[in-house]
């Protein structure tokens, strides 16, 4: 079967202490995240078993752990996101994360502001 499939999990909410300001580190954001994983479902398709694709549960789990672990800028946890999906899920062909702060304090009226980072292999150090 030709085809492309994604597994999506979107806008993840989190609490997470990220930022450059000491203010954003103490008391913390709020953040969502979003993911659309490049991963071959055709034999769950045919199968209607969950082990022949992706457990979304597990899925959250790195995304939470990586969330819980305070950094300066949101690209360095969306690219933590992302190597260690990679790392630990070998069936994943791509991934988009997108990591948006939700109001920021950068003096402007807004939503969120963040960053989508499209990885097929992990970042080197």
């Amino acid at each position: 079967m030709k085809m492309e499939s994604s597994i999506i999990l979107e806008r993840m909410r989190f609490h997470a202490r990220h930022g450059v300001l000491p203010q954003e580190r103490l008391t913390g954001g709020d953040y969502e995240v979003s993911l659309r994983i490049g991963y071959d479902v055709s034999a769950a398709i045919v199968s209607d078993r969950v082990e022949d694709t992706l457990n979304y549960a597990a899925v959250y789990e790195v995304v939470a752990r990586e969330m819980a672990q305070p950094s300066n800028l949101v690209e360095h946890v969306a690219g933590r996101i992302g190597n260690r999906l990679l790392e630990t899920f070998p069936g994943i062909t791509r991934v988009e994360i997108e990591v948006v702060k939700q109001n920021p304090p950068m003096g402007a009226d807004c939503k969120g502001a963040g960053v989508s980072v499209v990885m097929k292999e992990k970042v080197k150090k």
